[in-house]
Formats: structure tokens, sequence, C-alpha cells
């Protein structure tokens, strides 16, 4: 069974991609973590879960909805991550959580999908975006070829940094930085409720037609993407930045080409 986190769809995409050439089940932990239900899975196939890469780590959302599911069946565990450029040193927390499920971990795959975390970075424009999409869909390929031969994903290489950054930087970035006090809605703002129906973390309601965020965000950036008037902003890294977010995966026709 193929699992996935994805807020802009980069991950959704990926997972997407799997289930099709896969053929295997599809399942977005939307709901779960929105509503903060633990999951009763089962699965005879080798689970797989796919998510984007935060701060060069799995997601905490994510983190906690493994802890708390109880996965039935097959013991094998593969990880997909997207990420802008790399994962740094998130083997071992990989592997403590395989432990602690009773799970054999299977590795990492690292897909580089294009970056959406528009506080710090511009999003590429539509020619680069799908360029990375292609080249994405070749790593995928090749993990999806390790898979069914029944091999773990390589380990992943690492930097002489990139301990630093998965541990210390990454407490850093949630304790100093992950916060929502900056998020506003211009005046632009039509009072729609798009941004509080795809938070997965239910951080924001309407107050008088306008979104008010509470304590508990991710940075996920769905509610500044999926934005139909893009009329949500992030203090003032997010100005005059164009938004992204990842087109719906196709699939394949029946001569097994993208359609």
């Amino acid at each position: 069974m193929i699992l996935y986190f994805s807020a802009t769809g980069n991950s959704q995409y990926c997972a997407e991609w799997l289930a099709d050439h896969k053929k295997d089940d599809l399942l977005d932990t939307f709901y779960h973590i929105r509503h903060g239900v633990a999951a009763e899975l089962q699965s005879e196939t080798p689970w797989v879960f796919v998510m984007p890469t935060y701060c060069w780590q799995i997601p905490r959302a994510v983190e906690n909805f493994i802890i708390t599911g109880h996965f039935s069946g097959s013991r094998e565990l593969y990880f997909v991550m997207t990420c802008g450029s790399e994962v740094g040193d998130v083997e071992p927390k990989l592997r403590d959580l395989c432990q602690r499920k009773g799970m054999n971990y299977r590795g990492v795959l690292p897909v580089v999908m294009p970056d959406n975390y528009l506080i710090f970075f511009s999003p590429p424009d539509q020619a680069q975006a799908q360029t990375i999409r292609q080249k994405a869909e070749m790593t995928l390929q090749q993990g999806l070829e390790w898979m069914n031969r029944g091999e773990s994903f390589p380990p992943v290489q690492k930097e002489s940094l990139d301990r630093l950054k998965s541990g210390m930087v990454n407490r850093a970035f949630y304790r100093f930085h992950v916060k929502a006090k900056k998020f506003y809605a211009k005046s632009s703002c039509v009072g729609c409720g798009k941004c509080e129906h795809v938070c997965p973390l239910g951080n924001i309601h309407l107050e008088q037609e306008k979104p008010v965020w509470g304590t508990t965000c991710t940075h996920c950036m769905a509610c500044i993407c999926k934005c139909p008037v893009e009329a949500i902003e992030y203090g003032r890294a997010t100005r005059n930045k164009q938004r992204y977010l990842c087109p719906p995966y196709q699939g394949r026709d029946k001569s097994g080409k993208g359609v």
C-alpha cells in the first residue's frame, strides 16, 4: 500500500505515479492527520510512505501518523521523500520509526521536485517545473525497479553537515521559525474558506469571512498556494512570488505512456 501526505501536490503526484505503475492501493493520510484519527490499516504488499522533506527531516505530522497507527500484514517499509535538493541525514530517524513499529526499514528514495517553500524560495516557472517533474519520474522508475526486485533503496549519500541539518537545525527551525503569526489575508480575500478546508492540521478558521490562524501550523504552504485569489501572504517573504501547485498526475494510456 502506498500512503502519502501532500500539501501542494508534489508528494501526491509521486504517490499516484507509484500507485499507477506499481498497481498498488493508494491512501491519502489527510483525514487521519487532520482529525487525529489513528490509522488501522492492512496490506500484503510492502508499505510505501510518500511525503515532503521539511528542513531535512520527515514532517512531524507524518511521524505522529506512523507512531500512532497500526499497520498489519507486510512488515516491509519503504520511504519516498520529495525535496528541493536533498534530504540530509534523515535515515537514522526512519530506521528508529521502523524499529518502534516492528517493521523492516527498506530505505528512503529522495525525489527532487519543484521547491514550494515560498517563505525562503521562489518556485520555478512552468517550463522548469515540468523538466524537474520529468526527471523525478526517472527517479521513481528506478525506485520502482528496486521495489519490484524486492531490494532496499541504496543508502543516501551524506555530506559533512547533514547530521547537523537534520538534527540541531531542524529542531531550531521548528522551535523558532515554524509559526503561524505572520500569515494574513489581504483585502482581496473573498472569504471562500478554501484555506480552512485544505489545512492538514485544522489550524485555520474563519471569523467574519476572514481566515484566522491558530498555533499548530506546520508551514506546509497549502493555504498560500491553494488560495484561488492569491490573497494569503506570510509577512513580506511571499509578496510578489508566484504560487506553486503541482498539476495532477494524469496516468497512463493503454500503450503505457503518460497521458
